[in-house]
């Protein structure tokens, strides 16, 4: 409460979002940070299904007439213009002093108690209780907009102060000669969790996984997936940063000298969006939705590689206190969106999402899926190839989201409105003055994919 109405309040450690839900409630603009996607997905989910009583606005007609109401004091006539700056329409409550008593020059000798209660009330000050805004009882209030953006994992090169001024966290990573390595670290936990699609019993497990020295490759071991077993190799991207195409081009040219890899894992924090562009004419087969393992061996022989994108789990930045956690989903596969990218009109553009491609380790096989596990996907209509701009969200997901809406706000909501939302065809837009688009899509677990469309 030290803050005002229209003040914007940052929370670094974002966990469940109880700031940002807070802050939302009470009128006030919110940021808040997480390096964990559960996190964020949580308090995004939170936020998105929230409903708040509609304080009334000091700047509005409503406003007004109830401030007059409360103070008895006639207010003149002004414009209003909604502002929420100029704070909330509050309950208040008298405050009488010994020292309000005494000066009263009401109070004189011979008063009955009656006219002395009244003499104090007509003379007192009046306190404001700022947690107890009048509300308007016809008015449901949910979320405002807001965005959830995503930087790529970096870290700070040099500190201004010198060594003094690191954290005794990393100067202590950095001198214990026994601390494991990020490299090691990631494939301790490989080896434990394995790789999996977002579903419990679809996962590969590890029989064995040993160190490979090679420049991008590197580990060799053999996975299991359901009844079939193959040669894996692992080339880990980095620590702070994103996996590029080139990346992907040099592992799998690598993994092809080996010999004897059947499918190589590039393990990432994040992808650069053109990653799955590495394909035939690379020598490379980035594996998002075409075929299974039964196509391995047949691949090889023409000269190329199966490759598989797994995303990493930020929480494996953790380090020793990942312990603590347990395996989680670790590491990974998500499956590709199926998007159709059309003209209308011959100078408008319509996108249309069909669904999404998940691919499961236990048969080596993709299964074509509706978008019932997609939360929410976005348009960046004029993407610049420097930062995602939402022009276009939309949301869809299973089961029965409108009613599941009306139940939590208890009103009914728009048909129309909530149709131009709940959709896997956005609306026509006009061709982008960079050349190119960018669609987002976000499943239920929290994790996202970005796909840049040439437009000509």
């Amino acid at each position: 409460m030290c803050t005002d109405p229209g003040d914007l309040v940052l929370d670094p450690t974002c966990g469940s979002g109880t700031t940002a839900f807070v802050a939302e409630q009470w009128g006030r603009r919110w940021i808040t940070i997480d390096t964990s996607r559960v996190a964020l997905a949580l308090a995004r989910q939170r936020l998105m299904g929230a409903k708040f009583p509609f304080y009334l606005l000091a700047d509005s007609d409503k406003g007004r007439a109830k401030e007059s109401g409360a103070s008895g004091t006639l207010r003149p006539p002004a414009p209003t213009t909604n502002d929420i700056r100029h704070g909330f329409v509050y309950e208040r409550v008298q405050h009488i002093t010994l020292k309000s008593i005494a000066n009263n020059p009401d109070i004189v000798e011979g008063m009955t108690r009656e006219a002395i209660d009244a003499a104090i009330k007509r003379h007192a000050d009046f306190e404001l209780l700022y947690d107890r805004p009048y509300e308007d009882k016809g008015v449901v209030r949910v979320t405002g907009p807001f965005t959830v953006e995503s930087l790529s994992p970096h870290r700070s090169l040099a500190f201004a102060g010198g060594e003094q001024d690191r954290p005794a966290s990393e100067v202590a990573a950095s001198t214990a000669g026994e601390a494991p390595t990020f490299e090691q670290t990631i494939l301790e936990n490989l080896r434990k969790a394995g790789v999996q699609n977002g579903r419990t019993a679809e996962r590969i497990t590890f029989a064995s996984l040993d160190p490979h020295a090679g420049e991008y490759v590197q580990a060799v071991g053999d996975g299991v997936s359901g009844e079939a077993s193959l040669r894996v190799g692992v080339a880990i991207g980095p620590q702070y940063g994103i996996v590029s195409p080139g990346f992907i081009k040099d592992a799998a040219r690598e993994a092809i000298r080996t010999g004897d890899i059947d499918l190589l894992c590039v393990l990432a924090f994040a992808f650069d969006p053109q990653a799955t562009g590495v394909t035939l004419e690379d020598g490379v087969t980035v594996e998002t939705g075409d075929a299974g393992f039964a196509q391995v061996a047949g691949e090889r022989q023409l000269g190329r590689v199966k490759v598989l994108l797994v995303r990493m789990n930020v929480d494996l930045l953790m380090g020793e206190e990942l312990k603590k956690t347990g395996a989680g989903n670790l590491f990974t596969v998500f499956g590709e969106p199926d998007i159709d990218v059309r003209t209308h009109d011959e100078d408008q553009i319509v996108v249309e999402l069909r669904g999404v491609d998940v691919y499961d380790p236990t048969t080596g096989e993709v299964r074509s899926h509706d978008t019932g596990r997609i939360a929410l996907w976005m348009i960046d209509t004029d993407y610049n190839e420097e930062s995602f701009f939402v022009r276009h969200c939309y949301f869809t997901g299973g089961g029965n989201p409108y009613q599941r809406l009306k139940t939590a706000l208890k009103a009914e909501i728009d048909e129309d409105a909530w149709a131009s939302l709940n959709s896997t065809v956005s609306r026509p837009f006009a061709r982008p003055s960079e050349g190119r688009i960018a669609v987002k899509v976000i499943n239920d677990y929290g994790d996202e994919v970005m796909k840049v469309f040439e437009i000509s």
